[in-house]
């Protein structure tokens, strides 16, 4: 698998020193750790992975000196902002908090225990933080989207279905308030491109099966599906709706067309939840959030699914083979 880097304006956690890591005193620390998604989700258990194991070789390691408390949202707001109230109730020494609703739902609850948070999207606009390089009072963490990616996921989109000429975008208001930042470059893209782009805003299977049986209905339909913990836990309706109704889609993570979608482009999570366990450490030995700037995304991937491309009539075109990190056949 090839992989390309971004690097990002803002400096990486300092590297501690091997005496330092381990030397962690006898008190078992405890970590809440509120996941927006749904715990069946199979890219969930790669990422606490890659974070557990982040945190080990950092010299923290659960049934020694770390307990961790895990909750899933499941994309349910009501139930995540539940279970917010329910780990601060236990009163941690730090909180992981996954997506935007999470990450909001324990911001609302404490305003001291520390937090850090992994798949926030703009944390300044969404007034998770007031600003990125010195985040406000208990809370920094790592951002996972860039605003230009709309243009890009249009693009891509176009260059493997050429004969688009309607795409609808795809999200849940509830729990993807902030999606409109990637309306803007999405919308430049759509006018270079001479296609129409729709909003789809959803809320239930039943309504993702009818925007997209709207969007088979006519030649030259595609869709866009928004980044949110909505979209990642109905992921299975979603592509199979877009097979039924011969319907092109770009998505932003990869797990998407790993699972059956045509492509993906987004933030490499797995990275992102590795490089959160840095944070988690520092903050353990003392470092407060607000001195911690809020990290942008270093690396991204792109997966391209031949095998959907196939049973879509679709050609995928060699610039995109050659610039892929992924290719399923």
């Amino acid at each position: 698998m090839r992989r390309r880097t971004f690097i990002a304006g803002l400096g990486s956690a300092a590297a501690w020193p091997v005496m330092a890591r381990a030397q962690q005193g006898d008190r078992v620390r405890r970590i809440g750790v509120l996941m927006g998604g749904d715990e069946n989700d199979p890219e969930q258990r790669p990422r606490l992975s890659a974070f557990t194991q982040a945190l080990a070789d950092l010299g923290w390691t659960n049934d020694r000196n770390l307990r961790m408390d895990i909750r899933w949202g499941g994309g349910d707001t009501n139930r995540i902002r539940a279970l917010a109230q329910e780990l601060v109730g236990l009163q941690p020494d730090i909180i992981l908090t996954n997506g935007l609703p999470a990450t909001g739902s324990v911001r609302r609850e404490t305003a001291t225990i520390p937090i850090v948070f992994v798949g926030v999207g703009d944390p300044v606009v969404s007034r998770i933080v007031t600003r990125l390089d010195r985040p406000s009072e208990n809370i920094t963490g790592f951002a996972v989207f860039e605003s230009s990616l709309g243009g890009k996921w249009l693009q891509l989109l176009s260059d493997i279905a050429p004969g688009l000429r309607r795409a609808a975008v795809m999200f849940n208001p509830d729990t993807s308030p902030d999606v409109w930042r990637f309306l803007a470059s999405l919308e430049t893209a759509a006018q270079s491109l001479k296609i129409v782009p729709i909003t789809a805003p959803v809320h239930s299977d039943v309504e993702i099966e009818t925007a997209i049986i709207a969007l088979g209905r006519e030649l030259g339909g595609g869709l866009v599906v928004m980044p949110g913990v909505f979209a990642t836990a109905r992921a299975s309706p979603i592509i199979l709706a877009a097979a039924r109704n011969n319907v092109p889609v770009v998505y932003s993570q990869s797990f998407f067309a790993r699972a059956g979608g045509l492509l993906s482009y987004g933030v490499d999570q797995v990275d992102t939840w590795r490089r959160a366990a840095s944070y988690i450490d520092r903050i353990l030995r003392g470092t407060k959030p607000a001195e911690l700037p809020v990290q942008l995304p270093t690396k991204f991937e792109l997966v391209v699914n031949l095998k959907t491309a196939k049973a879509l009539g679709l050609t995928v075109p060699q610039s995109i083979l050659l610039s892929a990190d992924e290719v399923i056949e």
